[in-house]
């Protein structure tokens, strides 16, 4: 894959290592005349001293052929341009770097759309998802989130008094947001259809978005109450503004340290129903004043990766149940394991390489991508990538005819991820999860990829 990167800092450094590993065709184009230079030496990609918003130099480095365009500068002006022009000369796909949240505000205007830029990207909002998942639901499965947190999966037993307990599928209506993607029963593995019936002590792997799933696990397992949790953020940057938005739910009881009193009025101006503390959480007295040893989860995520540190091991042995930390430098990377096991932080995350794992994900161009074996090789849980020349494009799911003992759990369109209904139009570079057992997936693949 032909990819040109524009910025080389932190993350689009990280990207040009980690995409040119991989055997694509790589060109990052960088001002910083110092920068070029020493990246030249270290990076196996062609680095280029430019203006990644010039329309003559990206023609003069014939974007139009690219398959992938990325403006990965931490000026949102600037990748905003730069993916428009390339776009605009012909580049496959374009992807921009933004913090602003005015970009990605569509009330009055869509400036995606506007500017034809195929997606939009926040490294600190996609920390902030891993960061979310464990508070949200600390059951999920291992199984990678869809579209920025928008579809998770976890496990919950059907528990005696559950209502659901010897009822079909058909009978029951859990909402657009969820679907049974396989049961568990004694040794056996059934992928469910309307027929299928629910027993006591089933073990359902379930998808759909991470507040449905949680304000349904009641329901499944009545003794599963819904409890509120305390959450305390140290920092009120960028991932700490995501990651409040992602725990909007009134369980969530949010805490804020902040050390300037600027940001604390911005914090307070966005989220009134939050607690905002103008003071330094590095200061052992102050998190003893503010109890912090009964806090469920205690989140450290300023920019500043020693300051992180810190505060995780004091809140750690101050009794919090959960510690996170955020680590923004690359000198941590070969320590992250060792910081996790040492200092009893259960979540270390990097915007950085959050960021580098995501991109890979949506740059991947394979049309069939394995996720996961179903327990005793059952079957499998899959991602497709439906072609334009594919047999069942613009057809309702309904009327495809997938065979029994398969289910589409996911569906992301663009930037747009659900859970689709049997009405829902399947379009070209959709990406549908499939469940399917090992007798139908040859089927379902000559169905949807042709």
């Amino acid at each position: 894959m032909k990819i040109v990167i524009v910025g080389a800092g932190e993350v689009g450094h990280n990207l040009t290592a980690t995409l040119s590993d991989e055997g694509h065709d790589v060109t990052l184009i960088e001002q910083s005349e110092k920068l070029c230079a020493r990246l030249d030496e270290e990076q196996n990609a062609r680095v280029i001293k430019g203006n990644g918003s010039s329309a003559s130099q990206l023609a003069a480095l014939d974007v139009s052929n690219c398959d992938a365009f990325l403006a990965m500068t931490s000026d949102d002006r600037t990748n905003v341009i730069s993916c428009s022009l390339a776009k605009g000369l012909g580049a496959k796909n374009s992807i921009a770097r933004i913090h602003d949240a005015t970009y990605s505000d569509a009330s009055s205007l869509s400036y995606q759309v506007h500017f034809g830029i195929d997606l939009f990207v926040n490294p600190e909002a996609i920390c902030a998802v891993e960061l979310a998942k464990a508070i949200r639901n600390p059951s999920r499965v291992a199984i990678e989130d869809f579209a920025k947190g928008q579809i998770e999966v976890q496990k919950v037993e059907l528990a005696k008094g559950s209502k659901y307990i010897n009822k079909s599928l058909s009978e029951l209506s859990f909402g657009a947001d969820l679907r049974i993607g396989f049961i568990k029963r004694d040794h056996s593995v059934i992928i469910p259809n309307g027929d299928s019936i629910l027993n006591e002590g089933d073990s359902l792997t379930i998808f759909g978005h991470p507040e449905t799933l949680f304000d349904q696990r009641e329901k499944f397992d009545p003794t599963q109450k819904i409890e509120s949790t305390s959450v305390v953020l140290f920092g009120g940057g960028e991932t700490t503004i995501s990651l409040i938005r992602m725990l909007s739910n009134p369980r969530f009881k949010i805490r804020v340290f902040e050390k300037s009193p600027e940001q604390c009025e911005i914090l307070a101006n966005l989220f009134p129903h939050i607690v905002v503390i103008n003071g330094d959480a590095t200061s052992l007295r102050l998190l003893e004043e503010e109890q912090i040893g009964v806090a469920d989860y205690f989140v450290a995520c300023t920019k500043d990766d020693e300051e992180n540190i810190l505060t995780c091991i004091q809140a750690s042995k101050l009794g919090a149940k959960h510690v996170q930390l955020v680590i923004n430098k690359r000198d941590y990377d070969k320590l992250l394991d060792t910081l996790k096991d040492d200092l009893n932080i259960e979540v270390v995350v990097s915007p950085r390489i959050a960021m580098t794992d995501y991109m890979k994900r949506h740059l991947a161009t394979k049309s069939l991508t394995d996720l996961a074996n179903l327990p005793n090789n059952a079957g499998h849980i899959y991602q497709l990538i439906i072609p334009h020349n594919s047999p069942s494009l613009k057809k309702k799911i309904k009327e495809v005819a997938l065979p029994k003992g398969t289910l589409i759990v996911a569906q992301l369109h663009k930037f747009n991820a659900k859970v689709p209904s049997a009405e829902d139009t399947i379009l070209a570079d959709d990406r549908l999860i499939v469940i399917s057992g090992l007798d139908e997936k040859r089927i379902v693949l000559k169905k949807l990829l042709g």
